[in-house]
């Protein structure tokens, strides 16, 4: 089977299994933020916390208890890395500096989870579960919050509550992302990909070199990452690492598991507006960039001139050979559209077309998909920025999903 067919019959796959799980998923989602029901588990957080299930907040009181649950979030989290050679399973690793932990923490609560350091190098197996891993599950559930209180925004009339912002985060956490993230961190378990406590393994190379390769808890950290459409890697090589992404199945999963939310997404406003068809239209321009993305960078990566590229059929310098060129472009186009910041190759060895497409995408501003929430909420910005200078155009008064948009509405827009 030549690479081309089988970076197409990738493509083919990872589209039919997103289809049958957009309209489930979605509708999933959407009985979340709708249901008056509380879990027992539920409950008991809230209880904990201090927190009435059953109240709305108004959307200021919304967006504060946002800004607090992210700072507490950062103070914790450099707190906890800056303490890390005190506590269990710190492997030895050296205490990071101030700076660098704060930049880290930061990092992670805002679900960038960009890395100024090697991953195996720099974190003991206790920081990357209870620290990193969890902003991991937090941060994507922040960004499913915001937008579910944007549709709310949407869909309710003559009053001020966007609903509850800490039932939001519980709910998306144990009924979403936890049950997802348990399952195919099994699934990518069975695949190849370690999950244990091991520490640090002396392993010599073929040139006789002797390389220190630590174990440690990857699948299930590897599975919130891409789920969350977080990043960040357990090991510097990221999902380059046969650690992390041993085989070409579990290449595929991880690409799948990016998009499954944010696709699922529109589905969900879809529902929770009363309209399927304003589900299908975002959905449809998001699929539009993707598929024009991955084309045209496989095309730029395969079809590159110069004579050491066309003796060996492609542009493979950045490249991991277990996957080859449409593995890696797959890879590629689908965590820059969704912000993810995980890799499989090296986007700075691409070709300079190759390249350029990457940081278009990354310029796009999350939007085809976009990351957890952050997607959707992008597009519906456009849609409202959209809807406004078109009923300008045609002397009507702008108007989407039943709400007027005035002046208030696109000075908001426009420091969006």
């Amino acid at each position: 089977m030549s690479s081309t067919l089988a970076g197409w019959l990738q493509v083919l796959a990872l589209v039919a299994a997103l289809v049958l799980c957009y309209r489930p998923l979605g509708d999933y989602i959407a009985r979340i933020l709708t249901t008056s029901r509380h879990l027992r588990a539920e409950r008991g957080i809230y209880r904990v916390i201090g927190v009435d299930g059953d109240a709305d907040q108004r959307w200021p009181v919304y967006l504060r208890s946002v800004l607090a649950f992210s700072a507490v979030s950062v103070l914790f989290l450099y707190g906890l890395i800056r303490l890390q050679t005190f506590l269990l399973l710190n492997l030895g690793v050296p205490q990071m500096e101030g700076h660098q932990a704060w930049n880290t923490a930061i990092s992670f609560v805002t679900n960038t989870n960009w890395q100024s350091y090697a991953g195996e190098s720099a974190m003991g197996h206790l920081v990357q579960m209870a620290g990193l891993a969890v902003q991991n599950f937090v941060s994507a559930a922040v960004g499913i919050a915001i937008v579910a209180a944007l549709i709310r925004g949407f869909t309710r009339n003559r009053t001020d509550r966007l609903g509850n912002f800490w039932v939001d985060l519980v709910r998306i956490n144990l009924r979403l992302l936890l049950p997802i993230a348990i399952v195919f961190a099994l699934v990518l378990a069975a695949n190849g990909v370690i999950q244990n406590f091991h520490g640090f393994h002396e392993v010599a190379g073929l040139a006789g070199d002797v390389q220190k390769i630590p174990g440690g808890p990857v699948a299930s950290q590897e599975v919130i990452k891409e789920l969350g459409t977080n990043g960040g890697g357990f090991f510097n090589a990221n999902s380059a690492h046969p650690f992390e992404n041993p085989t070409g199945f579990t290449n595929w999963l991880e690409v799948f598991l990016i998009l499954l939310i944010p696709f699922a997404l529109p589905r969900t406003f879809g529902r929770m507006v009363g309209d399927n068809r304003q589900g299908y239209a975002i959905a449809a321009v998001m699929a539009i960039f993707w598929v024009a993305s991955t084309a045209l960078l496989t095309l730029a990566e395969s079809r590159h001139s110069g004579a050491a590229l066309q003796a060996a059929g492609a542009a493979m310098e950045g490249k991991e050979q277990r996957f080859g060129i449409a593995a890696s472009t797959l890879f590629a186009s689908s965590t820059t559209l969704t912000s993810t910041g995980a890799v499989n190759s090296f986007h700075d060895s691409f070709t300079p077309f190759g390249g350029g497409i990457t940081m278009f995408n990354m310029m796009l501003g999350e939007i085809a998909p976009g990351g957890t929430g952050s997607g959707l909420y992008g597009m519906l910005i456009l849609a409202i920025v959209a809807v406004f200078v078109a009923g300008l155009m045609v002397g009507r008064t702008p108007e989407y999903l039943g709400k007027k948009l005035g002046g208030r509405e696109m000075k908001f827009a426009s420091l969006y």
